[in-house]
């Protein structure tokens, strides 16, 4: 008999690279989860091609169809559920979520964000640390709470800022390393090796 699966949902707006970093794990065995469903807001990501290419179930929620933002999270949660998902994964998913899908799934939401948290939270992440001067950026793998990337760390990697770098090959250089670090703590939270009290993330082994 083969054991069952933990079962994911991936939400993204934009190409889906991250997307594919867990698709390429999860084929080749470094994530021992099954993808249920993929998520987007937007009718042409590439995210949703990459998804059906892998004939996995791809659907897109479309925001213009609900009154509001709690409405369309409220359809979010219910086909995530629908799909028995455990663990909700941002990746690159570019909305703001409600109380709907916080309450369904508690620290079983996760986001990879390309900077070292608490530092350049939001938008354009690797802009903000070359208009400050950062010598090291990165990307954080955290929890998400009612706060734009405020929850829990789970893990960071460091990238160094080098001479004469724009924001695209910052980005470049953080993306790798994106798709390394978000399929490694997948699998940590999909082994049990990972939990959460209050803002305080506790481990078992390295990630």
């Amino acid at each position: 008999m083969s054991e069952s699966k933990f079962i994911i949902g991936v939400l993204a707006s934009g190409r889906g690279t991250n997307l594919q970093a867990i698709i390429n794990a999860v084929e080749t065995g470094i994530v021992t989860a099954k993808i249920g469903v993929v998520i987007s807001d937007k009718k042409d990501a590439k995210a949703i091609d990459r998804a059906r290419e892998h004939n996995l179930t791809a659907c897109f929620v479309d925001p213009k169809a609900y009154p509001d933002r709690v409405a369309y999270d409220t359809a979010v949660t219910r086909a995530l559920i629908e799909h028995q998902v455990q663990l909700v994964i941002f990746a690159g998913y570019m909305r703001l979520i409600t109380k709907p899908i916080l309450e369904a799934f508690p620290n079983r939401i996760i986001n990879v964000h390309p900077s070292l948290l608490p530092a350049f939270p939001g938008l354009h992440a690797q802009r903000q640390a070359l208009v400050y001067g950062a010598k090291i950026s990165g990307c954080t793998v955290h929890f998400i709470d009612e706060e734009m990337d405020h929850g829990p760390i789970i893990a960071q990697v460091s990238v160094p800022v080098l001479e004469g770098d724009t924001e695209e090959s910052l980005s470049n250089r953080i993306l790798i390393e994106e798709h390394r670090l978000l399929p490694r703590v997948i699998q940590s939270y999909a082994e049990g090796k990972l939990s959460v009290e209050g803002r305080k993330v506790f481990q078992i082994g390295a990630i």
